[in-house]
């Protein structure tokens, strides 16, 4: 949204859009206490899993953790970004994240510098490199397995690596797979979403507008109506906030309202031809 329709409203920021800052984000107790168990978890090393269903606020979860420890000192963060990679492009990523130099042909020799790289790290500082993976449900059998195999020495008594993984219903599913079972039980701190509350999302909501800078945007009823129709589903909240917004600035509306909601959103009328065609 261009500064001139966000300027029409005093808006800092489109608050419904996904590239909102990471302090505009509201943090309730579950969240905060996530990311402080986490914390503790990269001192020690092992694996962390966010889950829940499409549109709760997985990706927004891992933005929070991660802008959290980065602020701790010595803490090296490597976000994967194809999930969905081989083994090969798996190393090749992982060694452009820690900066290690890979041939990935050679597993042996990838594996045994990387493990290198990380335990130089923990020697340094207080605290185990730390990845992010997104989209976990999408990774590949082999390469699961083998970040497992990856992240422990001493006969999986000490620990190189902190992973979190975040992923839908399926990663779920495949943790009770006997192939993944042994990763699935390495899981130490979990975070499972489920569907927001009405009230839930409406602190959200109002959050999101008051830090973008216009507490006034909507209207209480307007609010309330969006979130009842969002069915506790943050990212279809968000997503009909940002159409009436979009609405508002063409209109030029002082103010978003239930009657813009119901216009923009009302069911289209069945068209003359197909009503008759009912009637006969």
């Amino acid at each position: 949204m261009n500064k001139k329709l966000l300027s029409l409203y005093g808006l800092k920021w489109n608050p419904f859009a996904p590239e909102v800052p990471v302090e505009a984000f509201h943090v309730g107790a579950r969240l905060d206490s996530f990311c402080w168990r986490v914390e503790q978890l990269v001192g020690e090393g092992g694996f962390a899993l966010v889950t829940g269903l499409s549109g709760l606020g997985k990706s927004v979860t891992l933005r929070v953790l991660a802008d959290r420890l980065s602020a701790l000192r010595d803490v090296q963060i490597g976000v994967l970004s194809r999930p969905q990679a081989g083994l090969h492009d798996f190393y090749r990523e992982l060694g452009e994240l820690f900066g290690v130099q890979l041939q990935p042909h050679n597993r042996w020799g990838g594996a045994k510098a990387l493990r290198e790289r990380w335990q130089a790290h923990i020697d340094a500082s207080l605290y185990r490199p730390l990845l992010i993976i997104d989209e976990g449900q999408e990774m590949q059998l082999a390469v699961l397995n083998e970040l497992r195999l990856l992240c422990s020495a001493r006969l999986d008594s000490h620990l190189l690596l902190t992973v979190v993984l975040a992923g839908d219903q399926r990663l779920l599913e495949r943790f009770r797979s006997e192939e993944l079972l042994p990763l699935g039980s390495r899981m130490r701190v979990r975070l499972a979403l489920e569907r927001a509350t009405p009230e839930e999302l409406r602190e959200l909501l109002q959050h999101a507008i008051a830090k973008a800078g216009a507490p006034k945007l909507m209207t209480a009823e307007l609010v309330a109506t969006l979130c009842d129709h969002a069915q506790g589903n943050l990212r279809a909240l968000m997503n009909m906030a940002g159409e009436l917004l979009a609405a508002a600035a063409q209109r030029e509306a002082a103010q978003i309202d239930e009657q813009l909601f119901f216009e923009t959103f009302a069911a289209p009328a069945a068209a003359p031809a197909k009503v008759a065609a009912r009637r006969r």
